[in-house]
């Protein structure tokens, strides 16, 4: 008897995993930051142990995209924490008309040889509701209904609900990406289940404007849960920017975190909102972490940077994040000073010590970064960081990705996701001397001139305009 159980399970599972194995599943992805889509969309798969493998004719820069050798879980642990996909479906059919839609949907369960892939969604006991969704074209009411009333070929038997189905099905229709060419059909169609939306809310409910401190230069709340996914966040997690600590805790990494500012570290000084004088007493980061019920994942921050940090040489940390500043809304600062500085005798400073700070270039703060990042990362483990323009490199570490956000016409900033290759040896942190590009790459320095001569050459023209103008 134990023995059929036995088998009976194993059967069962067995069936389970092809049925599963021969799935195809649909994302539909948020028209924005695309160069960030695909690494976050990796990264998420490669913290469940799964590959990247797109199914059919794929185009990155397109919303829908279709993914096979996945399983459900797999889909709902990315949707869990993707803030670029903002649904994921289980695919059905799909065609270029309603016609060929149709010739799929009555295949599918032939083609993933289970013979009952609808019917446990379809039962008299089961309720469900049918959405359509059109891109790039808005659809009269009268028209989904025609679409959904088309769609009596499916066997649905059940009872339809619209406020609280057990299942959801969805009709997509792809129209393209241009808003001033809108084809009058369909580029393609999609027919799946519903499976997880993802997390496009918690760019509305971790904004920065609604957070309890803000400094100067704090990261937009979407592109700070990018990072985090990026750099695969979910363990031990050094923050060298603060107001990326929300978002690594939010995924429960526990967080500790540097910056060179004493008065932003203990949250004193002039505040950094609009017409507010002086930080309140409670006004610092670890009170963001409170305000979002993360604060138990809070270890510490402290005033440090990566050309004098405070970390024994060991690898500690399972990921580093990081935004370092380019001199524009930030000054580029490390601390230390041209003058020759004594220690107290006993080496114990005052607690308000305010350390002295000095010039720092841009191409010294990257290949600090690197050679901290290669000491202090344990093993595959990696480094998520802006960088502007070109891309700096260390021998310890391999690039994984390479996303580029345009900020004006003449300048862009990149987001660069590294991983821990090997550990560090004597000559890998001067290794860029020996690049080729270590000339070019000092041009990181001038980044600010570049970025200001742009806004001063827009001035100067709309300047002359207004002058031509009489105005």
């Amino acid at each position: 008897m134990v023995s059929s159980r036995t088998y009976f399970e194993s059967a069962t599972n067995m069936a389970t995993s092809t049925r599963q194995s021969c799935l195809k599943y649909l994302l539909h992805l948020a028209q924005d930051n695309l160069d960030f889509r695909l690494p976050e969309i990796k990264s998420l798969l490669a913290l469940r142990g799964k590959p990247f493998h797109s199914s059919g004719n794929f185009q990155e820069k397109t919303p829908f995209w279709c993914l096979d050798g996945l399983s459900e879980e797999d889909v709902r642990g990315v949707m869990a924490r993707s803030v670029c996909a903002k649904s994921a479906f289980e695919l059905w059919g799909h065609g270029t008309t309603h016609s060929e839609l149709k010739t799929s949907l009555l295949k599918y369960p032939t083609e993933n040889m289970v013979c009952d892939a609808m019917s446990p969604f379809m039962r008299k006991d089961s309720t469900y509701r049918i959405n359509v969704y059109t891109f790039n074209k808005t659809l009269e009411f009268e028209d989904r209904i025609k679409r959904i009333d088309s769609m009596d070929y499916l066997p649905f038997e059940g009872t339809v609900n619209l406020k609280s189905p057990q299942h959801i099905f969805c009709l997509l229709e792809d129209y393209g990406t241009d808003p001033n060419d809108i084809p009058e059909h369909p580029n393609y169609i999609y027919f799946g289940r519903w499976i997880a939306d993802g997390q496009r809310e918690l760019i509305r409910s971790h904004s920065v404007k609604n957070r309890h401190f803000i400094g100067n230069t704090s990261m937009d709340a979407g592109l700070s849960f990018i990072m985090a996914n990026h750099a695969k966040v979910n363990k031990m997690t050094l923050s060298l920017t603060r107001s990326l600590l929300v978002a690594c805790s939010h995924f429960r990494a526990y967080v500790c975190g540097t910056d060179i500012d004493y008065n932003t570290i203990h949250g004193r000084g002039r505040s950094s909102r609009k017409n507010k004088t002086w930080r309140g007493p409670d006004e610092n980061i670890r009170a963001n972490l409170r305000q979002y019920g993360t604060e138990d994942m809070y270890i510490d921050v402290m005033v440090s940077d990566a050309s004098k940090h405070v970390w024994r040489e060991a690898a500690l940390f399972d990921a580093i994040i990081t935004d370092p500043p380019y001199g524009i809304r930030e000054s580029t600062r490390r601390t230390g000073s041209h003058k020759d500085v004594t220690k107290p005798q006993d080496a114990i400073y005052e607690e308000s010590h305010v350390s002295v700070t000095q010039a720092y270039h841009l191409s010294d703060i990257f290949t600090d970064l690197l050679n901290f990042s290669a000491h202090h990362l344990c093993a595959c483990c990696p480094l998520s960081r802006y960088c502007v323009e070109m891309v700096p490199l260390n021998p310890c570490l391999r690039i994984i990705s390479n996303c580029e956000q345009t900020l004006s016409s003449h300048t862009s900033r990149r987001l660069i996701t590294m991983e821990k290759i090997k550990n560090p040896e004597e000559l890998d942190s001067l290794a860029y001397l020996a690049d080729p590009r270590f000339s070019p790459y000092q041009g990181h320095n001038a980044f600010r001139e570049k970025y200001f001569s742009g806004v001063n050459k827009r001035s100067g023209k709309e300047d002359n305009k207004a002058a031509v103008n009489g105005e």
